[in-house]
């Protein structure tokens, strides 16, 4: 069978919000951003099968709420349909963190009722999409934005803001196009966390961003 796991986060309180959680790290990703926290898991094999993930959520049942699938980029593995559908067996709630670049399958997903929760990753104006996540996927970006935003589910967008890579105006024009589509949810803008290994080399970010700069009547903009 496949490996198409990288590894598996036992516990955590800060992924799936208020519950507890695991998280289940899939290998792979069709992006290659240069802030990348996971160089390891995105250019990495998978070790682990769906098999033996089914098994830890089974011995999980009574000690953990939800399961976080992530990456890499979950959702370019059909094995997330499977292993989403036993999660769901088991009564855990599920989350996906994702690029929203597999519009398809993330539909999928929500129509067989398999996610309670996601986590969208905004990368980058559209003339900046290209450079930063070295992929042409900004239409499938927004085909999959759509497609959860039409779905009713609770989901989140975030974006990690490097001062070399993203400027205020950039991050301004990110939410209008948010305002413009009636996004009205939180839009998480996060800090590039300096000193940890990234998928570039970069220079050290600037760690401080006005958030007056950063206003929307309808979104509540958070900085973290």
């Amino acid at each position: 069978m496949r490996r198409s796991i990288y590894n598996i986060t036992p516990f955590t309180l800060l992924d799936y919000p208020e519950h507890t959680a695991c998280i289940i790290w899939f290998a792979g990703c069709n992006m290659r951003c240069q802030y990348c926290y996971n160089p390891d898991i995105v250019l990495g094999k998978g070790k682990l099968t769906i098999d033996s993930a089914v098994a830890f959520l089974h011995s999980r049942q009574q000690l953990l709420e939800a399961v976080v699938l992530s990456g890499g980029e979950c959702t370019l593995h059909p094995s997330i349909v499977t292993l989403a559908r036993e999660a769901k067996k088991r009564n855990y709630l599920v989350k996906i963190d994702t690029n929203g670049t597999q519009p398809r399958r993330i539909d999928k997903l929500l129509q067989e009722n398999l996610v309670d929760y996601i986590a969208l990753d905004f990368k980058a104006p559209p003339h900046k999409h290209a450079d930063i996540t070295q992929s042409d996927t900004w239409t499938t970006f927004t085909q999959s934005l759509q497609i959860i935003q039409d779905s009713q589910i609770q989901f989140e967008i975030r974006t990690t803001w490097h001062s070399e890579l993203l400027n205020t105006k950039d991050l301004q024009e990110m939410i209008h196009f948010l305002e413009k589509i009636k996004y009205k949810g939180n839009y998480y803008i996060q800090r590039f966390v300096n000193e940890v290994p990234t998928l570039s080399k970069l220079s050290r970010s600037n760690t401080h961003l006005d958030l007056s700069q950063l206003t929307s009547p309808d979104i509540r903009i958070i900085i973290r």
